[in-house]
């Protein structure tokens, strides 16, 4: 991070406005947008937070894109997952170094770039995406965030289902029918581990909830994110006129295992 800006690098400029524009840095590229050109040389070799001058005078700061700038501006097939339910299914999952993760689906890879940053490489983990144009576009968009593809990370061609002889501690799962997979986790999900289904209807997180306490899961929980930032002067402070609502429901689990045994309660006691 200390490291000055160097070719082949993102680079996230903010205008004067709080706009902001995600680019690659070349040798003797340019960045053209409505305040004029800014050439990249300007910012290779300096360190983050450098201020450059376009040709019309428009001032951006320049620094290294976080996750939540890159997964909302990378380049996406399906819809992303959006940073505030990121958030909440990597605390509500409690994925950590180490954790070993089942995904589905992919999508455009944001999801499975946090999970592949929260387990380290320590961990595992295994992303299944049915759609071969997602699944391009996800390790297109994975494999530049990280400058390649990390060593712990699997993405799979086809459904969760096909997993066999394998085991993992969480298992998060963003698809239309979180429900169906249930049967699988019955021998891929470890006992205590945690499943999250991802969904955007009542009726989802209906169907799914019934499953899980059908086949006796526990701490079954269902939350939703709203985001609302606020405008910030010298003259006033109000909320901004738009804010980040609905974009789906997160509902978590912990998978139990029966009692292999019954213990008989004398009438003493």
């Amino acid at each position: 991070m200390s490291q000055p800006f160097a070719p082949g690098e993102r680079a996230l400029l903010i205008d004067e406005k709080g706009r902001t524009f995600l680019i690659t840095l070349k040798d003797s590229g340019q960045f053209h947008h409505h305040g004029g050109a800014v050439a990249h040389d300007l910012i290779l070799g300096n360190p983050e937070g450098v201020v450059v001058v376009s040709g019309k005078g428009v001032r951006l700061s320049c620094f290294r894109p976080r996750f939540a700038d890159y997964s909302l501006k990378m380049p996406r097939g399906a819809q992303v997952v959006y940073p505030k339910d990121i958030a909440l299914i990597l605390m509500y999952t409690d994925v950590r170094p180490g954790s070993r993760v089942l995904e589905a689906g992919t999508g455009s890879g944001a999801l499975c770039m946090a999970l592949c940053e929260a387990t380290g490489p320590s961990g595992s983990v295994v992303t299944y995406e049915m759609r071969e144009e997602f699944r391009e576009k996800a390790a297109d968009n994975i494999g530049s965030y990280f400058g390649e593809m990390p060593g712990w990370l699997q993405m799979r061609a086809g459904r969760l289902q096909e997993v066999r002889g394998e085991t993992f501690d969480r298992v998060v799962l963003d698809m239309p029918e979180p429900w169906q997979t249930l049967e699988t986790l019955d021998s891929a999900l470890e006992s205590g581990g945690i499943v999250c289904g991802y969904v955007p209807t009542t009726g989802q997180v209906q169907s799914f909830t019934l499953a899980l306490e059908e086949r006796g899961y526990a701490q079954i929980h269902t939350v939703e994110a709203m985001v609302r930032s606020w405008h910030v002067t010298a003259r006033s402070v109000r909320p901004d006129h738009r804010m980040v609502a609905h974009t789906g429901f997160i509902t978590t689990a912990r998978r139990t295992t029966p009692s292999t045994s019954a213990e008989t309660v004398s009438d003493e006691e």
